[in-house]
């Protein structure tokens, strides 16, 4: 595996290979790393639920919970608005930009330091799949005991791209619209869910094995 540099970034772009939208300006593009701007929707988690027994509060270690996204309020923001992100706070943001990304890529998603020394720490640090296509959805929280102001289009994260030795021919279906990613849980998760929450760890291993 070898870590793209800038030019390199460059190329695959004007190629259409990897993909933004909308389209990267130049505060974006490092030496070898693109820098992505925060959305304008915020998502909070509810800290209850109602159910038929009543007033519930929400867990959130809780396997379903995770897997699905029934405590997510979601805030739509427009142009000059701004989100202040209260002490404690936990939240999840979507990136401006949709990325694409091409099958002999994956990308690395690491917080900027200039957001980290404020306090405030982009939780979701991992691994964007070759051939992903959609926004990014990012844990936020602030760690300080002030507020927070966030505002969209801001940078927050940047994105390191790594070459693979080969293409990868089964690709994930990739999730285009939030909508999607925050109302509905992938088809696989859920039916791995299911499994867990019903006890049925041995069927699941024996039944979705490798090999």
């Amino acid at each position: 595996m070898s870590v793209l540099t800038k030019k390199e970034i460059l190329e695959k772009i004007n190629n259409n290979e990897i993909g933004f939208e909308p389209a990267l300006d130049k505060f974006q593009i490092n030496s070898h790393s693109v820098d992505l701007r925060i959305g304008f929707t915020f998502m909070l988690h509810k800290n209850w639920k109602l159910v038929k027994e009543g007033r519930v509060a929400s867990n959130l270690s809780s396997v379903e919970d995770q897997g699905s996204n029934r405590n997510l309020e979601v805030i739509e923001l427009e142009e000059g608005q701004y989100f202040d992100l209260l002490p404690g706070e936990h939240i999840t943001v979507s990136s401006l930009e949709v990325v694409k990304i091409p099958n002999d890529l994956m990308a690395v998603l690491y917080p900027r330091s200039s957001v980290t020394r404020r306090g405030v720490s982009v939780d979701l640090t991992g691994i964007i799949d070759a051939g992903y296509q959609g926004p990014l959805i990012i844990p936020i929280k602030n760690n300080t005991n002030q507020i927070a102001r966030l505002y969209p289009g801001e940078r927050f994260c940047q994105l390191v791209f790594q070459s693979l030795n080969n293409k990868i021919d089964e690709i994930r279906k990739s999730r285009h619209h939030l909508k999607d990613v925050v109302d509905e849980p992938d088809k696989e998760d859920s039916l791995e869910i299911d499994m867990i929450v019903g006890g049925k760890i041995h069927k699941m291993k024996k039944d979705f094995g490798l090999y």
